[in-house]
């Protein structure tokens, strides 16, 4: 039996990659309110000194997840690299803990389908870091097509325009296809997830196009026995500038896909690396109207628009203009609302945003449009899930 089964007041959390994107584990950290993480584990010793100073010298640290499962734990959170998600997810999964999973889920089809079935077999909680599903501006359009404001969601669009690509993907693991599958599945899993959710269904047929066609063009790579710093550094302009990139880089920075959903609706979703600004926008029509979200929530000044009332020009204001308020944390607030559902899901159940099976199809779409764009376009149809695996994870 589990401490929380034996219902002790604080959840106790470990983290597996403690540094980097587990740092959003810190918002988990509140003893005596529910939950506390008491144990650490990363590779890197200097991370390990800084846990201690942010959760206590008490806490337990190690460089050997298997350690850290042995500790006394009813959840943890993987936030290693991407592949090797299925390992650690695997393994706590098997240490009959809960799992908060850092998208994406996996970088392969097959390592999701192994993932869902370990926690059903288990029957514990796994839970992926969808963290866009907490943002301002998506949370507002998702109430919106519910509300019937633009009527039945015909299709979604994603422009997605990443200025600090060079810096974080083309400098350390994230450049090498056989640690991602690529950059449309690495970081293209938020936005496919999200046109998944606003349309309302999964992708059943992709084809792509993209080419790596700037960053191969630079000659300055760092030792392969180095760690590349992935560090977000404005003065990096213009691209071609950007020096000390990953010996192995064989990962496109231009990138696009058309998929066809299981509903009808039609997506489509575009990714560059090198552009001078840092957003996404997502435009989703309907047969009474669209919404457009202009900033994503992280910076000042974002909203969303709508225009439902026809007109035959150009017309930037739009009928109605929702703004965001700009919400303090991580990814504009994104990380401590996810990072809180989590505990409360853990703790409580209940409903949530995020879901196992919407994750696992982000996968499924990007990993088959990546094989498509390497494959001159060709049409990939995306696998369905088994359906006993869906049936038991969307009635949770």
């Amino acid at each position: 039996m589990s401490r929380l089964e034996k219902n002790m007041d604080d959840l106790h959390i470990g983290v597996i990659g403690s540094g980097g994107r587990g740092n959003l584990a810190r918002n988990a950290h509140k003893p005596g309110e529910g939950s506390r993480v008491v144990a650490c584990c990363d590779i890197t010793e200097s991370v390990l000194d800084h846990n201690r100073e942010w959760y206590g010298d008490d806490i337990y640290t190690t460089v050997d997840y298997h350690q850290l499962l042995q500790q006394d734990l009813d959840a943890v959170f993987v936030c290693s690299p991407d592949f090797l998600h299925q390992e650690h997810a695997l393994a706590a999964l098997n240490a009959d803990c809960a799992v908060y999973l850092e998208k994406p889920m996996a970088i392969t089809i097959d390592g999701c389908d192994q993932i869902l079935t370990t926690a059903r077999t288990r029957g514990r909680i796994i839970y992926v870091g969808h963290n866009m599903r907490h943002f301002a501006i998506v949370l507002k359009m998702k109430e919106l097509i519910d509300q019937g404001a633009i009527g039945e969601v015909k299709t979604g669009w994603c422009r997605h325009f990443v200025s600090y690509g060079g810096d974080a993907y083309f400098k350390d693991w994230h450049a090498d296809r056989s640690k991602t599958t690529g950059l449309l599945l690495q970081k293209g899993a938020h936005d496919i997830d999200v046109l998944h959710w606003l349309c309302g269904g999964y992708t059943r047929r992709v084809a792509a196009m993209g080419a790596l066609s700037l960053y191969d063009r630079i000659g300055d790579r760092h030792d392969p026995a180095e760690r590349g710093d992935a560090s977000f550094v404005a003065d990096n302009w213009p691209p071609l500038s950007q020096k000390q990139l990953n010996p192995v880089l064989d990962v496109e920075d231009i990138s696009m896909v058309l998929m066809q959903l299981d509903n009808g609706a039609m997506a489509s979703y575009q990714q560059c690396h090198y552009t001078p600004d840092a957003w996404r926008n997502y435009t989703i029509v309907g047969t009474e109207g669209r919404i457009e979200n202009f900033g994503d929530g992280i910076g000042a000044e974002t909203c969303v628009k709508l225009w439902n009332k026809r007109q035959d020009t150009f017309r930037p204001e739009a009928d109605e203009t929702f703004t965001m308020e700009l919400v303090s944390g991580g990814h504009g607030g994104g990380d401590p609302r996810i990072v809180a559902e989590f505990v409360r899901y853990v703790r409580e159940g209940g409903a949530i945003n995020t879901s196992p099976v919407a994750a696992r199809y982000s996968v499924a779409a990007g990993c088959k449009a990546t094989e498509s764009l390497r494959s001159g376009s060709a049409p990939m149809d995306v696998p369905e899930l088994d359906q006993e695996l869906r049936t038991y994870f969307d009635q949770l």
